[in-house]
C-alpha cells in the first residue's frame, strides 16, 4: 500500500521495512480546507484572487495502470524525481504524460503538493494517481495532461521574423505570476522555477503556460521556513549560496531572472561552460551584479528594468512579494506596456548552440541540488565576464561559427 511504502530517509531502498507514516489520505483530511482538486479545478483566465476549494480524498488506483492506460516507451521529460513517459487513454484516446516515481518521502511529499495544486490557474493538471510496482519496486503513478506545446523559451525561439515584444513579455510574466499566486497562497514554494518547467500546453496561439515539476516544492509556515539547498544554479536566490534560511522569496528570485531572459535573450549571471555554478557566479549573484546592456536593452521601458531590480533584491526581506508583483502596472495593466519589438527571439535563435549547452548544465545540475552549496566542488570565474553574451558578439563581428556540443533537452511536453 502507499501508505506503508515511506521510507525514513531519501536514499535508504524502499525494499527495505519501514515505519507507518501518516497516510496520504489522512494528510489528506487534515488539510482538505486549503486545496484544490482537478475535477474542482479554477480556469486560467480567473481572478488572481483565489478561494481555496474543498476537495476529496486523494485517490490512488492500485490496479494497474496498463488496465486504463496504453503506455509508451516514449520518453517525454526527465523531471526532478523521476521520468515522463507518453500514455493513452484506452477509453477516449486521450494522450497524457506518465510521470514515473519510485515511492520514498520526496516522491510522497512531491504527488501530495501537486495534487493539493492541481488544477489552480497555469499549473499542469494531475488527470489520476496509481500505486504499482515497477521493476520490482512500489512506484507512484502520475498521469497528468500532456503539455504538447512546446517549452517557454523554444516557442520564442521558432517564430521566425514574427517579433516578440515587450507586451508579450509582460502577459507571460503575468501568467507566471498567477500560477506562483496560488501556491504562495497556499504557503507551498515551488523552489525550483526556471523555463524547463514553464510548458504550453497546445502548439496554438492559444494554448497555455503552466508550471510542472514539484519534485522541489515544500509547505512553507513561520514554523517552518525552507531551509534545504535546493536549487539550479542560472535561476538561484542569493540566499540560497549561503548558510541563511530562505522561503517564498526565492520563486520571486526566480521570476526576476525569467523576466530578463524574457526581455533580452541571455540570462544576468553566468558560470563557465559545462560548470553547475562558480564561485565568481555566486559573488555576482550575491552582489547583485547585472546589467542592461545595449543594443539588447536600449528599448526596454523602465518600468520593466524597474521591476527586475524589485524581483532581484539581494535581501530577501527587500524583494518584492507576490501581490506586489502581481499590482505592478507593467503586470496588471499589459494592455498599456508598449509593444516595443525585442532582441530575444534573435538572440536565442542565434545562440542555439550555446544554449543547448546551458541546458546541458542546468540538467547536470539537477545531481547537485541537494548538496550543500560548500560541498560543491567548482573553478573560479572572472566577476566581470559575461562568456555567453562575449562568445555571441564574437561571433557576430567575426562571423566565426561556433561548433558548440548539440544535445537533446527532453522536455514533459516536447518530443524530439
Amino acid at each position: 500500500m502507499l501508505q506503508n511504502g515511506k521510507s525514513k530517509t531519501d536514499n535508504k531502498d524502499v525494499s527495505e521495512p519501514e515505519p507507518k507514516p501518516k497516510t496520504l489520505s489522512e494528510k489528506t483530511d487534515s488539510t482538505e480546507s486549503a486545496a484544490s482538486h482537478p475535477e474542482s479545478q479554477s480556469t486560467d483566465t480567473d481572478s488572481t484572487r483565489f478561494p481555496l476549494p474543498v476537495y476529496p480524498k486523494l485517490e490512488i488506483k492500485r490496479h494497474a495502470v496498463t488496465e486504463d492506460y496504453k503506455v509508451s516507451s516514449q520518453v517525454l521529460g526527465l523531471g526532478v524525481n523521476g521520468k515522463v513517459v507518453e500514455c493513452y487513454n484506452k477509453k477516449t484516446g486521450q494522450k497524457c504524460a506518465l510521470k514515473i516515481l519510485y515511492e520514498c518521502p520526496k516522491a510522497l511529499r512531491e504527488v501530495e503538493l501537486h495534487w493539493r495544486v492541481s488544477g489552480g490557474p497555469h499549473i499542469v493538471r494531475i488527470l489520476s494517481l496509481y500505486e504499482n510496482m515497477y521493476r520490482g519496486k512500489k512506484c507512484l503513478l502520475i498521469i497528468m495532461e500532456c503539455m504538447e506545446g512546446g517549452e517557454l523559451f523554444s516557442r520564442i525561439q521558432v517564430r521566425g521574423d514574427q517579433a516578440f515584444t515587450e507586451r508579450e513579455a509582460s502577459e507571460i510574466m503575468r501568467d507566471i505570476g498567477t500560477a506562483i499566486q496560488y501556491l504562495h497562497n497556499m504557503n507551498i514554494a515551488h523552489r525550483d522555477i526556471k523555463p524547463e518547467n514553464l510548458l504550453y500546453n497546445s502548439k496554438e496561439d492559444t494554448g497555455v503556460l503552466k508550471l510542472t515539476d514539484f519534485g522541489f516544492a515544500k509547505e512553507t509556515s513561520l514554523h517552518n521556513p525552507l531551509q534545504t539547498p535546493c536549487y539550479t544554479p542560472y535561476y538561484v536566490a542569493p540566499e540560497v549560496l549561503g548558510p541563511e534560511k530562505y522561503d517564498k522569496s526565492c520563486d520571486m528570485w526566480s521570476l526576476g531572472v525569467i523576466m530578463y531572459i524574457l526581455l533580452c535573450g541571455f540570462p544576468p549571471f553566468y558560470s563557465n561552460t559545462g560548470q553547475a555554478i562558480s564561485p565568481g557566479m555566486k559573488r555576482r549573484i550575491r552582489m547583485g551584479q547585472y546589467e542592461f546592456p545595449k543594443p539588447e536593452w536600449a528599448e526596454v521601458s523602465e518600468e520593466a528594468k524597474q521591476l527586475i531590480n524589485q524581483l532581484l533584491k539581494t535581501d530577501p526581506n527587500e524583494r518584492m512579494t507576490i501581490e506586489q508583483f502581481m499590482n505592478h502596472p507593467w503586470i496588471n495593466q499589459s494592455m498599456v506596456v508598449p509593444q516595443t519589438p525585442l532582441h530575444t527571439t534573435r538572440v536565442l535563435t542565434e545562440d542555439s548552440e550555446m544554449w543547448d549547452e546551458v541546458k546541458e548544465e542546468l540538467t547536470s545540475a539537477l545531481a547537485t541540488m541537494r548538496v550543500d552549496y560548500e560541498q560543491v566542488k567548482i573553478k573560479d570565474l572572472d566577476a566581470s565576464s559575461n562568456p555567453l553574451l562575449n562568445k555571441r558578439r564574437k561571433k557576430a563581428a567575426t562571423g566565426e561559427k561556433s561548433g558548440g556540443k548539440q544535445e537533446t533537452i527532453l522536455l514533459i511536453n516536447k518530443k524530439n
